[in-house]
């Protein structure tokens, strides 16, 4: 199909960088180490001892332990998967239980998936380059994550099953993944990179603002001299493009691309358009391009309150890797009083979001897992309102308040890191911090906050960011009493504005104000090393810190 389009957005010409060099970690012979001193680096060493019995003399090599870990968490992923499958082929009678049992089952089927692949990458005889071990534990992380989402659904559905027959495998299953992140870690060590300046910053192509529509129909032919373009269809709610509806472009697309084929690209025309959307995880290389903030929106209003799960309330929903979406509303509007209602659910790895807005209140965008990275939107929410255990980057982005009901306090984020081997969090870079007008008209109606703790080991950066007199001098407040706020890690970094003060912050042994060098540790470069991955997009962004 040709890339002429009846719309588009501007487009520039990428700058031309020289490439950072690759370094590599090669499996060089070791001196032979113990289960007790391998599994020291596990949330459960007893488990991890137990399992590694199995092996009968210490290894050499220095991914043995790993390895064998991660066919055994394949074993248990495999027997999970049958378990979810015969009870809903049994039919559980409540809407909230099978919804829960559903999500269980779809991400049980992700972590067969990324164990294969994390066994191929540990299996192979090659060293490993700094992209496959961010990869493998990345992988890891996400698998860990998914096990704790499926555990919270079918607990929040109340299922008689997670007290049940599911109880001791699901324990089980959660206790190995640890495991074998633990174990994989540790072997894999720290990663150092090497390579170009970390004060050098990138910049895409796009320009996210519509110009006129003759200068539009000529530049869109150029979008294939800026980005690898495989194919594109329009969707029009008038009829004059390909589709009518997203969901149809999408299933349109073709499965398992890789990203030397290129981009999938679907222009979605102005118009709302009233459709939950999913972006499973054979769509990948997808681009969906709209034509503006407020003017493609995309909206839905589901909700646990009308019982669905948090996980399945999504308006918009993404799994294929490398998607991008560009100038497009998302909006969950079931209101503050159906509570967690998602607009955007992103579990897809090496996903940028550019110039969009998310709309919602309680549990606006989940950035659920893997890697993510978000540039120039606006999130709008009250409660929780950016969640999820990814590793997530959000850059020049603004986080507005909305005002919530009474009684209710503000929590920007809630990061869901269980483990800490986990490579996660969320950091939040060179953003602003705002309320809507509804809310900066009486900041006294509600207390507001950066984040409170939804898991144990939570972590949250703000990071050269303006920070606006609604947040409470506090600055962060308590999920569950105590919990967690010894094992959380929070930090601030050269922020500004009036409620950037930190003289009057939370005295919490896990709240930190960085340093350059810790900073450091959540810019793109280092956090999500999206400098080997951004550029393909062409979506602008700052490798380190401004």
């Amino acid at each position: 199909m040709p890339l002429s389009i009846p719309f588009l957005l501007f487009l520039s010409l990428l700058s031309l960088l020289t490439p950072p060099s690759v370094s590599v970690i090669s499996p060089s012979p070791s001196p032979p180490v113990s289960p007790s001193i391998a599994c020291k680096s596990t949330l459960y060493p007893k488990l991890c001892r137990s399992i590694l019995s199995a092996i009968r003399s210490p290894p050499s090599d220095p991914y043995t332990y790993g390895r064998f870990s991660v066919k055994q968490s394949l074993k248990q992923a495999r027997k999970s998967t049958s378990l979810l499958e015969h009870f809903l082929a049994h039919g559980p009678t409540r809407h909230m239980e099978a919804g829960a049992l559903s999500d269980c089952r779809q991400l049980s089927d992700l972590n067969l998936d990324f164990l294969a692949t994390i066994s191929a990458e540990l299996s192979s005889t090659g060293p490993l380059t700094d992209e496959v071990v961010d990869r493998v534990r990345t992988l890891l992380s996400a698998i860990v994550t998914n096990q704790q989402t499926c555990f919270d659904g079918l607990e929040a559905s109340r299922s008689s099953l997670l007290k049940g027959v599911l109880q001791a495998p699901f324990s089980n299953a959660t206790e190995l993944y640890s495991v074998s992140l633990g174990l994989v870690n540790h072997e894999l060590g720290s990663r150092k990179r090497k390579g170009r300046s970390l004060e050098e910053n990138r910049s895409g192509g796009f320009s996210p603002f519509a110009d006129s529509g003759r200068e539009r129909r000529n530049l869109i032919e150029g979008v294939g001299n800026k980005i690898l373009v495989r194919d594109s269809v329009m969707v029009a709610k008038d009829g004059s493009g390909n589709f009518t509806s997203i969901g149809d472009a999408v299933a349109f697309a073709p499965n398992n691309t890789i990203a030397e084929q290129g981009y999938f690209v679907i222009f979605v025309g102005e118009g709302v358009y009233e459709e939950y959307v999913l972006v499973a995880k054979n769509k990948k290389n997808l681009m969906l391009i709209g034509d503006g903030i407020n003017k493609t929106v995309i909206t839905g209003n589901r909700s646990v309150n009308d019982n669905w799960t948090t996980y399945n309330s999504a308006t918009f929903a993404v799994v294929g890797e490398r998607f991008v979406a560009i100038n497009i509303t998302f909006k969950n509007t079931a209101g503050p009083e159906k509570h967690q209602a998602v607009a955007v659910r992103n579990n897809a790895d090496l996903s940028t979001f550019y110039h969009c807005s998310f709309e919602g209140y309680q549990d606006t965008l989940y950035v659920h897992s893997l890697r993510q990275f978000y540039r120039e939107c606006d999130i709008y929410g009250t409660v929780d309102f950016i969640f999820g255990n990814a590793a997530s980057i959000f850059q020049n982005c603004n986080l507005f308040a909305r005002k919530p009901m009474p009684g209710q306090k503000i929590a920007i984020t809630a990061q869901g890191r269980t483990d800490p081997n986990q490579n996660t969090g969320i950091s939040i870079h060179n953003c602003t911090v705002r309320a809507t007008p509804d809310l900066a008209e009486d900041l006294s109606f509600s207390r507001s906050y950066l984040g409170r703790p939804w898991k144990e080991y939570s972590r949250t950066v703000y990071m050269q960011s303006f920070i606006d007199n609604l947040i409470d001098p506090v600055g962060w407040l308590e999920w569950n009493g105590t919990v967690g706020l010894s094992t959380l890690y929070y930090g601030e970094f050269e922020n500004y504005g009036p409620g950037a003060n930190t003289s009057g912050r939370v005295q919490w042994p896990g709240y930190s104000l960085m340093n350059s060098s810790q900073a450091m540790n959540f810019t793109v470069y280092n956090f999500t090393m999206g400098d080997t991955w951004l550029p393909s997009t062409i979506i602008p962004f700052s490798s380190g810190l401004l």
